[in-house]
């Protein structure tokens, strides 16, 4: 049993909420636990009115809960549903919605899964912001939401307080990166398994965005891609990467963007970040020996990418990740881009 001391996660099902995303937060938070098996998160899902809603799937869901239940909410998590994306444009919102989500106390953690966003936006809570939707409807949203900084090409951004993620299972990426925010990446990694997903994907949506199919005998970057991760700690450039993939530079640059969603330069630094980041939570390593074998060369060169993606220090994020389960739970978050 979840005592009132864990996290409480609180979902808000609207009508014709989307049955698979409304699941991601009860498996993915509901895994978590500590060392001694108890939970992390407390889980409820609420609705509008404490009514059943209609889902997606035509079929309805009861919950046990109605808007009283965001009062008490640390974070609030709202899936996407088919109504509501398809009508909201400028700052319209439902009475009822915009009643429910003026229940949500100051300082709770706001999350939206895919068009969900709409949501978010129509309240005014994302304007002046960085946010992200599924692609499919990323150029609709920011023509309907100008002052929202909409980045179409990544599965989720992280702004503190206000989270969102791209479509369907990019809603996983997202509640996975919390739960590593939260209590740090062997406790995530250990949900991940559970899950049998993988902790974090490479790239963004660019990879999934519908484009012309191409030809069966085409290469791709997958295997120089695996070259790589073994490899970190070398100094490779995009001309190894080219010449394992026996490509041009200029094809394979091309062709890795369009698989992964990045360049091959900022695709290799987020790969050393995440190992320089699991070396930092997982050993006492000097920071200069972390950015050695992450591939840095430098702590200073460490220093920087840090500060410049994550907003910390090596020492800070050290500090934050292998402290105790009470103890970060109480401490700041670290905010992640």
């Amino acid at each position: 049993m979840a005592s009132r001391s864990t996290h409480r996660v609180v979902v808000l099902a609207l009508e014709g909420v989307y049955p698979f995303e409304l699941g991601i937060p009860s498996r993915v938070f509901g895994t978590a636990a500590d060392e001694a098996g108890r939970p992390l998160y407390d889980i409820v899902v609420c609705t509008v009115d404490g009514r059943p809603v209609r889902t997606e799937a035509g079929f309805s869901v009861a919950v046990e809960h109605g808007p009283e239940a965001l009062e008490s909410a640390d974070t609030v998590v709202i899936p996407p549903t088919s109504e509501l994306d398809k009508g909201l444009t400028g700052d319209t919102l439902p009475e009822p919605v915009a009643a429910a989500l003026g229940r949500i106390r100051t300082g709770a953690r706001l999350v939206s899964f895919c068009s969900a966003s709409y949501v978010l936006a129509a309240a005014g809570l994302l304007d002046g912001r960085p946010a992200t939707t599924h692609w499919h409807v990323a150029p609709h949203f920011q023509r309907s939401y100008p002052r929202v900084r909409v980045d179409e090409d990544v599965l989720f951004v992280d702004d503190g307080d206000i989270l969102t993620s791209a479509g369907v299972a990019a809603g996983v990426d997202l509640c996975l990166h919390l739960v590593r925010r939260d209590h740090g990446s062997a406790v995530a990694n250990h949900v991940a398994r559970t899950c049998v997903v993988p902790p974090w994907r490479d790239g963004g949506q660019a990879q999934y965005i519908e484009r012309p199919v191409p030809e069966a005998t085409l290469a791709t970057t997958a295997d120089t891609r695996a070259w790589a991760l073994q490899r970190l700690q070398e100094p490779l450039t995009l001309g190894d990467l080219a010449d394992h993939a026996r490509m041009s530079l200029r094809t394979f640059t091309r062709r890795f963007r369009d698989e992964v969603g990045t360049t091959p330069g900022r695709w290799l630094t987020a790969q050393r970040l995440e190992l320089a980041r699991h070396l930092l939570e997982a050993s006492d390593l000097p920071i200069d020996l972390v950015a050695h074998r992450a591939g840095f060369g430098t702590g200073n060169s460490l220093r920087q990418h840090m500060r410049s993606v994550l907003g910390v220090s090596p020492a800070a994020y050290r500090r934050t990740f292998t402290a105790t389960a009470p103890e970060r739970a109480a401490g700041p978050a670290v905010p992640v881009a």
